[in-house]
């Protein structure tokens, strides 16, 4: 997989998203929604650099795919869920939201493992 191109498209994804919600959605939605489409945008936006630095990791280190998995896959589901709460989908749904963010933890700390050793397992 590569995970800079994703990264990048994520990113662009994000900035329209949180440009939608600034300008478009201000006026619809009340001020809980709003604070949840802002949330949204900002993980959205936080996590696409590193799911591109995965893709770096992994060209340089051979590893890193299962950290760009696991940011990608917490960052859909935890923005997803906040984007879809902030346009009127059911409640139930933020119940899911904790799994993007463990999935997001699970990236971050799948990165610092990736970067830590060689790919001959050699230590820095």
């Amino acid at each position: 997989m590569n995970w800079i191109v994703i990264g990048g498209v994520w990113g662009c994804i994000g900035v329209a998203l949180g440009a939608l919600g600034a300008h478009q959605l201000k006026e619809t939605l009340g001020a809980e929604q709003l604070e949840w489409w802002s949330t949204a945008a900002l993980y959205h936006l936080l996590h696409a650099p590193a799911i591109a630095l995965a893709g770096l990791v992994q060209i340089s280190r051979g590893r890193g795919g299962a950290a760009g998995w696991a940011l990608f896959i917490g960052s859909l589901v935890f923005s997803g869920t906040l984007y879809a709460l902030a346009l009127g989908a059911p409640s139930w749904l933020g119940a899911i939201t904790p799994i993007g963010g463990l999935g997001l933890m699970a990236g971050w700390v799948l990165l610092a493992l990736a970067g830590r050793s060689r790919p001959d397992g050699a230590r820095r």
